[in-house]
């Protein structure tokens, strides 16, 4: 079975300064994978790399996405193919209607993939469906883009995001950060509900908790840039018992 994605050897660096150190992973289809790791370890900065953010430059390596080189890739080229990146902070976007910037980035991908675009009145019943799925309030459909949202209607709005666009791979950056234990529920029920044979996750988090409701397959520990331990689910509590120290010592 070829991997979702394949990173060999990835290292990157902001500002002339090196981050990523050399991470090697690899995602099959139907898989969710786990990065753990202290502060200042690397992850969020893989998530931008991956995600082609500018400021950070890949400096060696690959990553092979869906059999392509994604390195070479734009950032807007990247998503059109099927990557999802939820951030840790969300950004509102006063004036911007949900609903339509929701119809108009399903078009996007649509017309990428040599399908019909939906008029708004067919992509309104189809968000209607994906809310209900979700168990979402039909209200965030006229709401600005996560526009004086909380924490958890921002997260629980990826969500719903990442259910329009139906990506390849999701890679959620701290998806779980600054939520009460209700709304990590309902986040991670959502998440599970969008989990198939075809489409893999990898989630960064700190904490275990998230990992309470979503299982993963593995569990990597990300510290000075690389990977330096990998397991099952039972390594996340590990974690919460005992913290890092005992890994990276």
């Amino acid at each position: 079975m070829n991997p979702i994605i394949e990173i060999q050897d990835l290292h990157a660096e902001i500002d002339e300064k090196e981050i990523l150190t050399g991470i090697s992973l690899r995602v099959l289809p139907g898989e969710v994978h786990a990065i753990m790791g202290p502060n200042g370890s690397g992850k969020s900065t893989l998530s931008k790399v991956l995600a082609g953010h500018p400021q950070y430059k890949a400096s060696k390596g690959t990553v092979t996405f869906k059999n392509e080189n994604l390195l070479e890739m734009s950032a807007e080229l990247r998503a059109r193919k099927g990557l999802f990146i939820g951030y840790q902070y969300p950004v509102e976007v006063a004036g911007v209607n949900n609903a339509e910037f929701l119809r108009l980035a399903y078009n996007t991908k649509q017309k990428e993939a040599g399908l019909e675009e939906a008029d708004p009145l067919d992509f309104d019943m189809l968000l209607d469906e994906k809310m209900k799925f979700l168990d979402m309030d039909a209200r965030f459909k006229e709401r600005d883009l996560n526009s004086g949202f909380s924490g958890g209607e921002k997260k629980r709005n990826e969500i719903l995001q990442l259910s329009i666009l139906n990506p390849t791979l999701s890679i959620l950056d701290e998806t779980d950060s600054g939520l009460d234990i209700d709304a990590l529920r309902i986040v991670a029920s959502g998440l599970n509900k969008l989990r198939r044979s075809d489409n893999a996750f990898i989630l960064i988090t700190h904490y275990q908790r998230l990992l309470d409701y979503i299982e993963p397959n593995q569990v990597h520990v990300l510290s000075n840039g690389r990977i330096i331990r990998s397991g099952d689910k039972e390594l996340a509590k590990e974690l919460e018992e005992q913290g890092y120290d005992w890994l990276t010592k």
